[in-house]
């Protein structure tokens, strides 16, 4: 019998094994970097033989194209306040409910909301600016493992380049709120610290919400960076810790108005 649409056998694809082994967790990594990402492209090295090696100049204009869309996107964006946290936290975690109160504490208080636009803290951030009927952004990421943007946005940009998004980031931002998060949440930490130490962007205000989660790390900079002299006291009071949405909320806002001279 001919197959058709009707008779055709269906076969539900297998789902992805669960690694038992740190060797079969390293060859699924591998594996998953097949799926090559436009930031892999543009900073690998050029093989001898590589057809391609001239399109780096050519692909400096798609470059350029994310950094004039995002400019012109977010020129708007005055007072905007940006929230990190972890992609994989649920909506029941202490941590998503009370990055939903510091997105609405913050909108509120006429701030931007600021996220990566995906799921997590992120999601929560911008749902509690978007609820309160404010400015909600998103600044999305292409990944290999597709990056679903969450609902409560009310402006969504979409970037290719993680260093053109981290950009926008920082040029829109009065503050940072740093929630519990993983390795992408420590890269904006600390580039945002080293970028105020140098005196490459103004001091503004960094914030680590959730005691508990940061205690260990900043015992580590204080018992070991600290006491090698790789950074200094000034230093470490560049991060202001709590566990308050409102004391989040109040800090930025007390420090804004200093930088901004702003008379009570």
């Amino acid at each position: 019998m001919a197959e058709t649409k009707a008779n055709k056998k269906t076969t539900k694809k297998p789902e992805p094994k669960v690694p038992e082994t740190i060797a079969e967790a390293k060859e699924q990594e591998r594996n998953s970097y097949l799926l090559t990402t436009e930031d892999e492209i543009l900073l690998r090295s050029p093989e001898p033989s590589d057809v391609f090696k001239s399109s780096d100049s050519w692909r400096v204009f798609r470059i350029l194209g994310e950094f004039v869309g995002g400019f012109d996107s977010l020129a708007t964006i005055t007072r905007g306040v940006t929230v990190f946290g972890s992609a994989r936290t649920g909506e029941n975690n202490e941590n998503y409910i009370a990055a939903r109160e510091t997105g609405r504490l913050l909108a509120e208080a006429g701030f931007e909301v600021i996220t990566g636009g995906g799921p997590g803290i992120m999601e929560a951030a911008n749902r509690g600016a978007f609820e309160a009927g404010k400015v909600s952004v998103g600044c999305n990421i292409e990944l290999p493992f597709e990056q679903i943007p969450n609902p409560y946005q009310t402006k969504s940009l979409t970037f290719k380049y993680f260093f053109v998004r981290k950009t926008m980031f920082i040029k829109y931002s009065n503050a940072y709120v740093i929630f519990p998060g993983g390795y992408g949440t420590m890269d904006e930490v600390f580039e945002a610290l080293t970028l105020i130490q140098t005196r490459k962007i103004r001091n503004f205000p960094i914030v680590l919400f959730n005691s508990q989660y940061w205690r260990g790390l900043l015992s580590w900079m204080t018992s070991t960076m600290l006491h090698d002299k790789n950074i200094n006291a000034k230093d470490l009071g560049l991060i202001h810790l709590t566990d308050s949405p409102k004391d989040a909320v109040d800090f930025i806002i007390e420090r804004h108005e200093e930088n901004n001279h702003v008379k009570k």
